[in-house]
């Protein structure tokens, strides 16, 4: 059974992850992309996509064009827990500088 995150992990989330955003009314975590152009968002998309067939762990997403919205939870724990976390770093190691 995967556990939810902790009070202290929760308190580091802000540090660890500041272009993620707390989803309201619901125990997860949000982070919106912008892109050149579609070709950039679904390259992104796809890269993202072989990070979490890796982890076992896939995200919730929406894309419209260059933008791109990634929101992650566990369904197994009923909110975030440390799959969230080490995804959303993963991701956010994808992008340059």
């Amino acid at each position: 059974m995967v556990e939810k995150l902790s009070a202290e992990q929760r308190a580091g989330l802000a540090a660890g992850l500041p272009e993620w955003k707390l989803v309201e009314g619901r125990d997860a975590i949000t982070r919106a992309f912008r892109f050149k152009d579609f070709s950039e968002a679904w390259g992104f998309m796809a890269r993202v996509a072989l990070l979490a067939e890796a982890q076992d762990h896939h995200p919730e997403w929406f894309n419209v064009w260059n933008r791109l919205e990634i929101t992650l939870s566990t369904h197994d724990a009923s909110g975030l827990s440390a799959r969230d976390i080490r995804l959303a770093q993963a991701i956010d190691g994808l992008l340059p500088g």
